[in-house]
């Protein structure tokens, strides 16, 4: 046998990389961040979708993560616990006043609205003049006053003349967008009735906030928005001086503020 059959054979180690196709790492890498962005998205909507009280205990557990953690500040969940067993929720610092403002900023936005559609309609300066809008510490009020000549109803009926009904239906229009729950009342004058047995002015003011209420519902408002109906009768009158004065008789619409009973 040859010298050289007898040597070993020098051994060959060829060594495969594994970079890409399937067996590769790199679209893990961006899988993981699609999945990282998709869950952030879904995080911002679900805060989009909350209430204001909920979005103000995500902002505070930013501005100070801490707090949490000491049981300071009530859980995210409205109405929740704390975030530590035993621990009571407590209210926000300052989420009830920025409640308020937003809730007032949207009423004088409804205001707003109503005015504008008004003078759409057209309306003559009489009858603007018997539109009264105003902001109170009840909420946005607007009185519907009749004038002598210029009546809402027919004399002891309560179903709203034709021309009063587009006035009623852009003010269901203009809240319609708003949460806040809405009273309307009746005021008559002090005219008796001799001829209606078990009907006077107790029934006439109560029957025409009805007829009001099915007018802005008529349009689209919620059921279940106008949640007290108040009938005054003459006991309110606007102008005690004179308890037959066209002014007397009105309709007050009330768009009562957030949390008022």
């Amino acid at each position: 046998m040859k010298k050289a059959d007898q040597e070993p054979r020098p051994r060959v180690i060829i060594k495969r990389q594994h970079g890409g196709g399937h067996h590769g790492g790199a679209w893990k890498v961006a899988y993981s961040d699609f999945v990282t962005t998709m869950m952030a998205l879904f995080i911002v909507l679900w805060i989009v979708s909350q209430n204001v009280a909920t979005r103000e205990g995500v902002a505070q557990y930013f501005r100070d993560p801490g707090a949490f953690q000491q049981g300071s500040r009530p859980s995210i969940a409205q109405g929740g616990a704390g975030v530590l067993p035993g621990q009571p929720p407590r209210d926000l610092g300052g989420a009830g006043e920025s409640e308020k403002a937003r809730d007032e900023q949207a009423l004088k936005e409804a205001a707003e609205d109503f005015k504008e559609k008004m003078e759409q309609l057209g309306l003559s300066e009489t009858l603007r003049d018997q539109i009264k809008v105003e902001i109170t510490p009840e909420g946005l009020r607007i009185q519907l006053l009749e004038r002598d000549g210029v009546p809402f109803f027919h004399v002891g009926r309560a179903a709203i003349l034709p021309e009063v009904r587009p006035i009623l239906e852009n003010l269901a229009r203009a809240v319609a967008p708003l949460a806040n729950n809405i009273t309307i009342e009746g005021h008559t004058d002090s005219r008796q009735y001799a001829n209606r047995e078990n009907y006077s002015n107790w029934e006439l003011s109560a029957n025409r906030t009805n007829s009001a209420r099915k007018v802005m519902e008529g349009v689209g408002l919620a059921p279940g928005r106008v949640d007290r109906l108040v009938g005054h009768a003459d006991r309110d009158l606007l102008v005690p001086s004179d308890p037959l004065d066209a002014r007397n008789r009105r309709i007050t619409i009330i768009v009562r503020r957030q949390g008022q009973s």
